[in-house]
C-alpha cells in the first residue's frame, strides 16, 4: 500500500490518497477527478499526477508505506509485542516541493568552483547562482562515490534581481588530495550539470563576490567550530560532576 501526503507551508501533513491492490482511494476533501496515480512494481515507482493546478496546490507532497522491515530498537520491540503482533514503521520519501507560479522556470547563468587553501587544507565553494524556482539539489562526489564528509550546504538566497536565486556548497579536503578530482552535481528542473574542481581556476568570479562567498563559509566553520567546543565543555563537566558523586558514595 503506497500513501501519499500533502504538507502546505506551516501546516502538519495530511493524507491525499492511498493506492492499494491498484484501486486509488482519494481522501474527502479533494476532488477525484484531479489525481491519477500509476504504479511499477517491476520499476518500484509510484508517480503522482496532479491535473489543472492551481495555487493551492503549492505543498511539499510525500510518498509513504508501512515497512515491517524496518530496524526498531529493542525497547520500541518490546512495546509493539504488548500492543500487536509483529511491527511496522512507516517510511517516508524525502518529498516534491511544488511550486505554483505565473512565471516560467529558468536555470542557473552560472555555476562555477571556487578553491582557497588554508593551512594543511583545502577548500572547494560551488557557486550556482541566478536560477528559478528555488528547488534545487547539490552533491559533491569523488570519481566512485557521492561524498557526504565535511560537506556544508548552505540555504538558497535570494539574488538582486527579483525572482532569481543562489546556492553556495563547501566541501574541505586535505591539502594532500589536491591532484584529486571531485565534481559538484546539481540537479534543477530545467538543467542538470556537473562541474569538476580541476577547472575551479579558469572561472574565477570577481574578487568581492568571492570574499563574500568565502566570508558565509569561514562564519559557517566557526560557528560548528564554536559549537562543538561547547558541547566538549558540557561533557567534560558533566563527566566531572559523576566523578565526584562516586567518590562521595565510595569514601561515606
Amino acid at each position: 500500500i503506497i500513501h501519499w501526503y500533502k504538507q502546505k507551508e506551516g501546516e502538519a501533513p495530511e493524507r491525499l490518497l492511498f493506492v492499494s491492490g491498484g484501486k486509488v482511494t482519494i481522501e474527502n476533501g479533494f476532488q477525484e477527478n484531479r489525481y491519477m496515480v500509476e504504479r511499477s512494481s517491476v520499476q518500484k515507482r509510484c508517480v503522482l499526477t496532479i491535473k489543472d493546478i492551481i495555487p493551492d496546490d503549492a505543498a511539499a507532497y510525500y510518498c509513504a508505506y508501512w515497512d515491517p522491515h524496518s530496524q526498531l530498537s529493542h525497547t520500541d520491540i518490546v512495546k509493539a509485542l504488548f500492543t500487536v503482533t509483529g511491527y511496522y514503521n512507516k517510511v517516508f520519501g524525502s518529498g516534491t516541493k511544488l511550486i505554483v507560479s505565473e512565471k516560467g522556470s529558468s536555470p542557473p547563468t552560472n555555476s562555477e568552483i571556487l578553491q582557497k587553501k588554508h593551512e594543511n587544507q583545502i577548500m572547494y565553494v560551488c557557486l550556482i547562482e541566478k536560477f528559478y524556482p528555488e528547488v534545487i539539489r547539490v552533491t559533491w562526489t569523488d570519481d566512485e562515490k557521492e561524498v557526504t564528509d565535511n560537506v556544508v550546504k548552505g540555504d538558497t538566497w535570494q539574488s538582486t534581481k527579483e525572482d532569481e536565486y543562489s546556492i553556495a556548497s563547501w566541501l574541505t579536503v586535505p591539502a594532500e588530495n589536491e591532484d584529486k578530482k571531485y565534481y559538484c552535481k546539481y540537479e534543477h528542473e530545467e538543467k542538470k550539470a556537473s562541474l569538476p574542481t580541476q577547472d575551479s581556476v579558469k572561472t574565477a568570479p570577481q574578487e568581492e563576490e568571492c570574499k563574500a562567498v568565502f566570508y558565509r563559509g569561514n562564519l559557517m566553520y566557526q560557528l560548528m567550530h564554536r559549537a562543538a567546543y561547547l558541547v566538549y565543555m558540557i561533557l567534560l563537566l558533566k563527566s566531572s560532576m559523576y566523578y565526584l558523586i562516586i567518590l562521595f558514595f565510595i569514601y561515606r
